[in-house]
C-alpha cells in the first residue's frame, strides 16, 4: 500500500507540472505578461501537489507503527508484564497476523491479532483519505494562484534553497551522529580501561576478557595487557606504507605521462582503463591478494630460502597499492593538466626541454594538488578493511617484517563485532575506541589534504 501511495503522489506531481506549464501558456496566449517562465508555473503546481502529501506520508509512516503498538498493548498494561515481554507479545501478534506464527495461539493472542489487523486497516484507509484530501486542497490552492498569474519563480527558488540547505544539514547531522555515537561508547570504554594502557600497550588480546563468569565481579587485572593498541597502529601504518610505496610511484608517473606525454588517442583509452581499478569492489582485491598474490609470494620465498607467511603484510599492502593507483593517477593528471599553458610556453621560450619544464616548472606548480592526492590515498589505505581482513591475517603481531602476518585497526573492528556481542562489555566497546581513533586520524589527513 505504501508503495502505491508513494507512486501515486509521484505521478501526480509529474502530471501537475505539465498541467501548470500548459496553464501558463494559456495565460500567455491571452496577451497577459507572465511573471516567470512557464516552467516555473509547472514547478509551483507540482511542488504544492506533491510535497505536502510526501511530508504527511513520511510522518504517518514513521509514527503509525508506534501508535498501533501502543493501542494493541493497552490490553496488557495492567497485567504486570515487563517491557521485553510486551515486545515479545507484539512480535507474536504481528507474526500471527501475517500467517508466520507457528507457536501456541492463545485467546489473548487471537484478540490482539484481530485488534492489530483492525487498527492497521483503519490506519491505511485513513492515510489514503488524508493524503488525497491534502493533494486536492493544496493543488486547488496552487492552481488558483497560477490562474491569478501570481509570482511563481521566487517561491520555487526558495523551496529549492530549502531543499539544498536540508541536504547539507542532513550530511552534517549524519557526521555529528557518527561522532557522538563513537564518543559515548569510547568514554565508557576508557572508564574501564586506562587511556595510556590503550595508547601505549603492546599486547592486543581482548578475547581473554570473556573468559570469566558473567555473574562474578570483574577482576581489573583481567583487563591488563589485553587492549594495547600499539600493534594495531603499527600494522595499520606499516601496511599503508607498503601500499603507498606501490601507489605513489606508479600513480604519479602514470599521471605525468597521461598529462604531458600521451597523445589524445592514448589518453582517451588509457585514463578510463586506469580508473576501472577504482570501480573494482575491495572484496575482489581481497580474493586476489589471498588466493593469488599471497601464495605467489610464499612460493618465491621458499625458492629463495625465506619464510613467508601465507597472509603477509606485503601481499595486503601490494594489492592495496594497486587499488589506490587510480586515485593518485587521476588526481595528479587533473592537477598537472590545470597548470596554465603560459608557464609551459615561458619555459620553452627560455630554451628548457620538456623534461626540464616538467621538473622545474610544472611539478612545483602542481605540487600542492599532488600532495593532496597522496594524502587522500593514505587515508584510503588506512581505512581499508576487506583486503587486510582477507590477506594480512587477524593476529595482532607487533612486527615490521613485511613477510609476516599482522593486523590493522579495521580488521580488529570487524573481528570484535562479528556475531552476538554484549555492548556493555569492554571488548565490544574497544571497537568504538578504535573507530574513534581511526576517525580522528583520517579526518586530520583529509583536512590537511
Amino acid at each position: 500500500m505504501n508503495l502505491i501511495i508513494f507512486t501515486t503522489i509521484l505521478l501526480l506531481g509529474f502530471t501537475t507540472y505539465y498541467f501548470g506549464r500548459k496553464k501558463a501558456l494559456l495565460i500567455q496566449n491571452t496577451n497577459t505578461r507572465l511573471t516567470a517562465l512557464p516552467k516555473f508555473y509547472g514547478y509551483y503546481l507540482a511542488i504544492w501537489c506533491s510535497i505536502p502529501a510526501f511530508i504527511i506520508f513520511a510522518l504517518w509512516s514513521i509514527f503509525e507503527p508506534t501508535i498501533v503498538k501502543l493501542l494493541v498493548l493497552t490490553d496488557y498494561s495492567n497485567q504486570g508484564y515487563l517491557s521485553d515481554e510486551l515486545n515479545l507479545i507484539y512480535e507474536k501478534t504481528k507474526s500471527l497476523a501475517r500467517g508466520l506464527y507457528s507457536g501456541e495461539v492463545t485467546v489473548f493472542l487471537e484478540d490482539s491479532t484481530a485488534k492489530y489487523q483492525n487498527l492497521k486497516s483503519i490506519a491505511q484507509n485513513s492515510k489514503v483519505v488524508v493524503i488525497l484530501s491534502i493533494i486536492i486542497a493544496s493543488t486547488l490552492f496552487a492552481y488558483k494562484k497560477i490562474s491569478n498569474n501570481t509570482r511563481t519563480r521566487e517561491p520555487v527558488e526558495k523551496f529549492l534553497n530549502a531543499v539544498l540547505f536540508t541536504s547539507s544539514l542532513a550530511a552534517i547531522l549524519t557526521t555529528l551522529g557518527i561522532v557522538f555515537s563513537l564518543i559515548f561508547e569510547t568514554i565508557r570504554f576508557f572508564s574501564v580501561i586506562p587511556f595510556f594502557d590503550f595508547i601505549f600497550g603492546t599486547h592486543w588480546y581482548p578475547a581473554k576478557t570473556f573468559v570469566r563468569d558473567a555473574s562474578a565481579e570483574v577482576d581489573p587485572e583481567m583487563y591488563k595487557d589485553a587492549f594495547g593498541s600499539v600493534p594495531l597502529f603499527a600494522g595499520t601504518f606499516f601496511i599503508a606504507f607498503i601500499a603507498m610505496c606501490v601507489a605513489i610511484p606508479i600513480g604519479l608517473l602514470s599521471g605525468i605521462y597521461l598529462s604531458e606525454y600521451a597523445s589524445k588517442r592514448v589518453r582517451k583509452y588509457a585514463k578510463p582503463l586506469i580508473e576501472i581499478l577504482a570501480g573494482i569492489p575491495t572484496v575482489v582485491y581481497g580474493f586476489f591478494a589471498a588466493l593469488t598474490v599471497g601464495p605467489f609470494l610464499r612460493e618465491i620465498g621458499i625458492n629463495l630460502g625465506l619464510e613467508v607467511s601465507s597472509e603477509s603484510a606485503l601481499a595486503a599492502g601490494g594489492v592495496m597499492g594497486i587499488m589506490i593507483i587510480p586515485f593518485i593517477s587521476s588526481l595528479s593528471d587533473d592537477v598537472i593538466t590545470s597548470v596554465p599553458q603560459s608557464l609551459r610556453d615561458g619555459s620553452y621560450a627560455m630554451g628548457a626541454t620538456k623534461s626540464e619544464t616538467i621538473k622545474k616548472v610544472i611539478f612545483p606548480a602542481a605540487l600542492p594538488g599532488i600532495v593532496g592526492s597522496i594524502l587522500l590515498g593514505v587515508s584510503r589505505a588506512i581505512g581499508e578493511t576487506m583486503i587486510v581482513v582477507m590477506a594480512s591475517g587477524l593476529a595482532a603481531n607487533l612486527t615490521f617484517n613485511p613477510l609476516e602476518s599482522t593486523s590493522t585497526i579495521t580488521a580488529q573492528i570487524v573481528v570484535i563485532l562479528i556475531g552476538d556481542q554484549q555492548f556493555g562489555d569492554p571488548k565490544t566497546q574497544a571497537a568504538f575506541a578504535l573507530g574513534m581513533t581511526l576517525f580522528l586520524v583520517t579526518l586530520c589527513l583529509n583536512v590537511f589534504a
